[in-house]
């Protein structure tokens, strides 16, 4: 299990303050990891915090946001200065606009460039460019690191109705590959996950009815999913810890992890 072992790493998780942003936050607390929660959320930030630390983990909120490099740039100094240069980024903050959206009957040509560029700013600027750079250079000075995406199946199958999400990760899996690549000799590793669907928050009302019987969509996806259910949190544990090992995944980079019970693998 020395494979595994995250002990006394530090690792920061942008988007801790998120259903699936605090599941991976809980995994690389229990793996030995010192996780900072950051986000813009303290009270949901601190919640993982103590979820973690009732776990017997160690954890701290540090307030960030993730569309400012300057917020960021002071997250890293007050981060390296009370814990020390962190070795593992999880960006895991994103998510989708309803005005970026089509609803049945909608017409592409109408979609608001406003709404577009919102989700876009969301999932690939301030969800990997900004801090990959700012937390990317400080483990470029020290020679060693894992950055993680948090992607998407849809980045790879165009969904209906969500356009720009879909779009939007797909752009974050092609940078992670050409970070991989052009990082690939420097000790830091860079890669994403790609989780299905996992119900949360934000999600919840296009999955699920008030009665807590399948949508119309929700049912759709269960019948595309070989596994016959939606993910839970947990079940991105496993990836998360991988990527973030420097033993377990050392020869791993530029790569995207599907989490997804067997949708993106699904045709007829």
């Amino acid at each position: 299990m020395d494979l595994f072992d995250l002990k006394d790493q530090v690792a920061v998780v942008l988007g801790g303050t998120g259903a699936l942003g605090g599941a991976m936050a809980a995994a690389l607390g229990s793996a030995g990891a010192h996780v900072i929660v950051a986000g813009r959320n303290q009270q949901r930030g601190q919640e993982c915090v103590d979820r973690i630390e009732k776990a017997g983990g160690r954890a701290a909120f540090q307030a960030a946001d993730a569309l400012d490099r300057d917020s960021l740039q002071a997250a890293r100094e007050a981060i390296a200065e009370q814990f020390g240069t962190p070795a593992i980024l999880v960006n895991a903050a994103g998510g989708n606009h309803p005005d970026a959206t089509l609803p049945p009957g909608s017409e592409f040509s109408k979609l608001p460039l406003e709404a577009w560029n919102r989700v876009f700013d969301l999932n690939l600027s301030g969800g990997v460019l900004l801090p990959t750079q700012v937390f990317g250079e400080a483990m470029l000075s020290a020679g060693r690191g894992s950055v993680i995406n948090i992607a998407s199946m849809a980045g790879m199958i165009p969904l209906s109705r969500v356009v720009a999400y879909s779009a939007a990760k797909a752009a974050v899996i092609n940078l992670t590959q050409f970070l991989g690549r052009e990082w690939a000799t420097s000790g830091v590793r860079v890669n994403a996950i790609s989780p299905g669907f996992f119900p949360a928050e934000q999600n919840r009302k296009l999955l699920f009815k008030d009665d807590g019987s399948y949508t119309e969509r929700g049912g759709q996806i269960i019948g595309h999913t070989p596994m016959a259910r939606f993910g839970d949190p947990r079940e991105l544990a496993g990836a998360v810890i991988w990527l973030a090992s420097d033993k377990a995944s050392s020869f791993v980079t530029g790569q995207n992890i599907v989490v997804d019970g067997g949708f993106s693998s699904t045709t007829i």
